[in-house]
């Protein structure tokens, strides 16, 4: 099928789906409300026998084959198949075998988003416009102060993509007037048509780079970002490269660039002026001035205590983000007042820098969703000298952890390892960290991995300190998910606090 199939040449295709998570799911159902015979594929045995009671009997049996095994597996039974198209799940990775077998097969392959962007277009609402957003770090923090300024303009726009529910779900309901899309480099990667009113790569630091083989690659499918931006390819003035992407991106004509940085802005940037975010980039005296979009006031729940002074440079940044994206569309360039009203009513998802805990002068931070090392030193590095006990390990993607520990050594007190695999953090530690209290936490159960983790950190913390979970890697190598992680994390901190909080039983003598 060619870039510019439309959905309905989908009905009658025989139509691939790799992986059977959520997403996969979704997919399923809309291929087959679009006629496609469908054959659907997964490494787990369980997420095969799951989809009958998932999607339905119905749906279920008008699957054209099902296909369990490991990734060899499927890449063989992809490459024995006749199918004309192959929609993968943001898990399949871009150097295993089954891309590598869709490749030599010269099959095209698609994203949900792919398929989500095409359903749009050929839907009643096909003008319904979508801001992206990728980076690094910071994505999802954008998407949801993205979301939250546009309902506060009157908009009906989820938050969907790698965050909240499936594009392609959305999509198909038809109801919504504008998406906040938070993409990954996954789900970049085999998107091919998408054309949003705006864009971001908010940074570049390496990441998942065992799935895209290189950092080359992984900069070349975040750039996807930007390719048919419409009117704002939105850089972060402070990192160099989101700029050379939007210089690079052939982009609609008429298209601008727009920087957003934490200093004062010059023409074409949003920026800070002391605690006031400044447009200009937009507005019809941009050229002379700045016009008020928020102040720190307005996003003084997101700092430590409540206190707008101690604002982190980070969530200033990614509101900064969010009001460049957010203002390309007519609603919040009517009503610029929306940009701070909705960052009012923003608030975090959890496992992302949640305070979880406190007890025996003792505060227990939830950041399990810093799963790289850019994430992680952007919240270590909001604590105090010499404050910090980290929790750090698990999968870490290919990523190198040197730089990431010279840059926090000091701010912390002591760090916890976890991860079944700790060679790299604890080489990183000794080589940067001599003399930092260090203990390791043996492999076992996701329970048995926290509480142990927990009571380690408790006995290296003293009154005034911060133990965080910002662990710089993926959950998968010992929890199901981040989440899963950060749950198991805040209820063992919630207990150890309590204890550390309650009065000794022999303080009166008794």
């Amino acid at each position: 099928m060619s870039s510019s199939t439309p959905v309905e040449a989908l009905s009658g295709a025989r139509v691939g789906v790799v992986g059977l998570g959520r997403t996969g799911v979704a997919v399923v159902d809309v291929l087959i409300a679009l006629g496609a015979q469908v054959s659907v594929f997964d490494t787990r045995h369980c997420a095969i026998d799951a989809l009958a009671g998932t999607v339905g009997a119905e749906t279920a049996a008008r699957l054209t084959a099902a296909t369990a095994g490991d990734d060899a597996q499927l890449a063989a039974a992809i490459t024995d198949s006749d199918l004309r198209l192959l929609i993968v799940s943001p898990g399949v990775p871009a150097t295993g075998p089954v891309l590598a077998a869709a490749r030599a097969k010269g099959l095209e392959t698609w994203s949900e988003i792919e398929l989500a962007w095409r359903l749009q277009r050929a839907s009643a609402r096909r003008d319904v416009p979508w801001l992206a957003v990728t980076g690094t770090d910071g994505k999802t923090t954008t998407v949801g102060m993205l979301a939250a300024i546009l309902a506060a303009a009157g908009l009906n726009a989820p938050a969907v993509g790698n965050i909240g529910a499936p594009a392609i779900t959305t999509v198909a309901e038809g109801r919504a007037d504008a998406l906040a899309v938070e993409l990954s480099s996954f789900q970049l990667h085999s998107t091919h048509t998408l054309s949003p009113l705006a864009a971001t790569c908010l940074n570049l630091a390496p990441d998942h780079l065992d799935w895209h083989g290189d950092m080359a690659a992984y900069r070349a499918d975040k750039a996807r970002v930007y390719a048919r931006t419409q009117r704002a390819a939105v850089y972060n003035v402070a990192d160099a490269a989101t700029l050379t992407m939007v210089e690079e991106a052939d982009v609609v004509e008429g298209c601008r660039a727009i920087g957003f940085t934490t200093a004062a802005p010059t023409l074409g940037q949003v920026g800070r002026v002391e605690d006031v975010l400044v447009d200009r980039a937009y507005h019809a005296d941009r050229r002379s001035s700045g016009i008020e979009l928020a102040t720190f006031a307005d996003l003084a729940h997101l700092a430590p205590g409540g206190d707008a002074a101690q604002l982190p440079a980070h969530v200033v940044a990614d509101a900064l983000a969010a009001a460049a994206l957010a203002l390309a569309t007519p609603a919040v360039a009517a009503e610029p007042a929306a940009i701070a009203r909705g960052l009012r009513s923003y608030r975090p998802g959890a496992h992302r820098i949640v305070t979880v805990a406190q007890g025996g002068g003792v505060t227990w931070v939830d950041d399990s969703k810093a799963t790289n090392p850019h994430s992680a030193q952007a919240a270590l590095t909001a604590l105090g000298a010499g404050t910090g006990v980290w929790i750090v390990g698990g999968d870490t993607k290919g990523a190198a952890f040197d730089e990431l520990v010279r840059a926090v050594r000091g701010h912390l007190r002591g760090a916890v390892v976890i991860g079944k695999d700790q060679t790299i953090v604890l080489e990183a530690l000794a080589g940067q960290a001599p003399g930092l209290p260090v203990t390791a936490i043996a492999d076992g159960t996701p329970e048995a991995v926290t509480d142990a983790a927990v009571a380690a950190a408790a006995a290296l913390a003293r009154p005034g300190d911060t133990v965080m979970l910002a662990p710089a890697c993926a959950s998968w190598d010992q929890f199901d998910s981040y989440a899963q992680r950060g749950d198991l994390f805040s209820r063992a901190a919630a207990r150890v606090a309590q204890a550390a909080a309650a009065p000794d039983a022999d303080e009166d003598g008794r």
